[in-house]
């Protein structure tokens, strides 16, 4: 496959199906960590990269409890939406930059993302 003016990196990219951001999605897993235990006032949230998602668990006794995701839909700009009870997805109103769903993320699932301690 030719993709003249592509660097090898990214014609890589094109030809496995990957999408390699500018700043690893760890980055912003680690800030949306920062800003959620700041929010909350605890630090029993961790978070984790998976793909173009931020997962955003809570910590439990036994293991941590995926309670919602960012999802990247553009340059900082991310839409939210939380796991259900039955497991599937469900979206949050909005879309705005880490910080902004970070707040969002709090205001309305609060309850679900305090600590059991």
């Amino acid at each position: 496959m030719e993709f003249p003016g592509l660097p090898t990196t990214n014609r890589r990219n094109v030809i496995e199906g990957t999408d390699v951001p500018a700043i690893p999605t760890k980055h912003y897993a680690a800030e949306l960590q920062r800003q959620l235990r700041t929010l909350l006032g605890h630090d029993q949230i961790v978070t984790q990269a998976y793909g173009r998602h931020l997962l955003i668990k809570r910590l439990d006794d036994e293991e941590p409890t995926v309670v919602a995701r960012l999802t990247e839909l553009g340059r900082n700009r991310y839409g939210a939406a939380f796991r259900s009870h039955s497991g599937r997805w469900e979206p949050l109103p909005g879309t705005g930059s880490l910080e902004e769903m970070a707040d969002v993320v709090v205001t309305l699932l609060q309850p679900y993302l305090q600590s059991d301690n």
